[in-house]
């Protein structure tokens, strides 16, 4: 069989390729182009000496190299951009090439159109990671050869050789990454939507068309999984070009899934029950059940049950990280929006020590002050967003001054230690924090990890 990836990168050939950012998701793509012949020119604001002799490797295969604060100066007579996620399509310099006759596309647009298999992917506000490794996890137990990629997993672009038609892909895609791209896959889940990364989209409504892209170029034999328990995906079942099935936790859904009792009906009929679920938490729930909506037809009821008791979820995702002297500790540094941590509150059915705080992304925290009223017996904050979630706190309807005790930290190790100080017996210490990472660590992982060497670094 002709190399998919090879006829690709030709067609490149005789081209001035640029790429933005040389990152994870595109050094494969660096690397594959110069292995091809392709003329390619990296872009990226980070200096030389932090690539730690990457870039003087790939310079002597022919790279060029355009570093530090004017990475984007050089943009003009661009043949082809490729853009990382995180870089806005229209800042000047890319809207003055495109502008000038560049096409602007990036690696996993790229990978979309060259694809030989079917691709099912996930894109929300919250549940993207959990539900799109649930979904891989269940094609995988029922034999499917399956490839997971997007904002988790690896790039895809460069193995797409390796993928055979009757393979599956499943994707976790951000609005970043649906920004620009012009086609869908044939099977779309959006678990909801929330107010989130205000810092970077202009508003909510840009947000929110971003997010529609993931099945805005479907088609009439394409499938749509919404959630129908949020208005704003729910509203998406208008415009879809392809089937609908949607799930829902509160009401039933015909044709679709749903919760009746403890049993998760699909189709009509129960596939298993909330006792079956491993995962703790109502947000948990309403992973799988997106998950079983996306596979429906593809994976067999008991398949998904026995995945079901047997799944203990994925790093930084309420992880339980240590007991110590009868206080629990888990870690879900992954929250980084109000909507992610009300969902982090609700998985417990007491009242937990909550350490919460970090980058501003510009998004209200007004619902979650009634839910730290309701689910928090500490509050403990640090980072930028402190005095916000506080003030939230303070706000909430059944405040009562005295039942609730706020701590302010100088750091993530201050906020770990006061919070042992806090717990008794029993308790329940839970890293949620409503906000991203970005001012004091370089992404969510980070931050959960330094969370569990601080807990494990308590003494006994």
């Amino acid at each position: 069989m002709d190399s998919i990836l090879k006829e690709y990168f030709n067609s490149l050939k005789g081209k001035r390729v640029a790429v933005i950012g040389l990152g994870v998701s595109n050094k494969p793509l660096v690397e594959g182009l110069l292995d091809a012949g392709v003329a390619v020119m990296v872009c990226d604001k980070r200096r030389r000496e932090e690539f730690n002799g990457l870039v003087e490797t790939l310079e002597r295969r022919g790279m060029s190299a355009v570093l530090g604060p004017d990475y984007l100066e050089r943009l003009g007579g661009a043949d082809i951009i490729f853009r990382t996620p995180g870089l806005r399509p229209d800042v000047p310099q890319i809207a003055r090439a495109v502008a000038e006759g560049a096409k602007l596309t990036s690696e996993m647009e790229a990978f979309l159109e060259l694809c030989p298999c079917r691709i099912i992917a996930v894109t929300g506000s919250d549940g993207k990671t959990t539900t799109t490794t649930i979904i891989a996890g269940l094609l995988k137990a029922a034999g499917y050869r399956t490839f997971v990629g997007g904002n988790i997993g690896h790039p895809l672009l460069c193995q797409v050789d390796d993928i055979r038609p009757d393979d599956m892909v499943v994707l976790e895609l951000s609005s970043f990454q649906l920004m620009t791209v012009r086609q869908s896959p044939g099977i779309a889940v959006v678990t909801n939507l929330a107010p989130n990364h205000l810092d970077v989209h202009k508003d909510m409504d840009e947000y929110v068309e971003a997010k529609r892209n993931i099945f805005a170029y479907q088609d009439a034999c394409d499938r749509l999984v919404l959630n129908a328990d949020n208005d704003l995906t729910a509203g998406f079942a208008k415009q879809a070009r392809g089937s609908v099935t949607l799930f829902s936790r509160k009401k039933p859904v015909e044709g679709g899934v749903y919760l009746r009792e403890k049993t998760v009906i699909c189709g009509g009929r129960p596939v298993l029950t909330a006792d079956d679920i491993l995962l703790p938490g109502l947000h948990n729930l309403e992973n799988y059940m997106a998950a079983i909506a996306a596979v429906d037809g593809l994976v067999p009821d008991e398949v998904i049950r026995d995945f079901a008791r047997v799944f203990g979820g994925v790093e930084h995702r309420i992880e339980l990280v240590r007991e110590l002297d009868g206080v629990r500790y888990y870690n879900d540094s992954i929250a980084s929006s109000p909507s992610r941590t009300i969902a982090g509150l609700r998985s417990f059915d007491q009242r937990v020590i909550l350490i919460a705080g970090g980058y501003d992304k510009h998004i209200p925290y007004d619902a979650l002050g009634p839910e730290i009223v309701r689910s928090v017996k500490a509050l403990v904050l640090t980072g930028d967003t402190a005095e916000k979630i506080k003030a939230a706190a303070l706000a909430a309807p059944g405040y009562e001054e005295g039942r609730l005790e706020i701590s302010n930290c100088a750091d993530l190790k201050q906020a770990v230690e006061r919070a042992r100080e806090l717990a008794m017996p029993g308790d329940v210490v839970l890293l949620s924090p409503a906000s991203a990472s970005f001012d004091r660590f370089k992404n969510f992982e980070e931050r959960g990890k330094a969370f569990k060497d601080y807990v494990n670094a308590l003494s006994k």
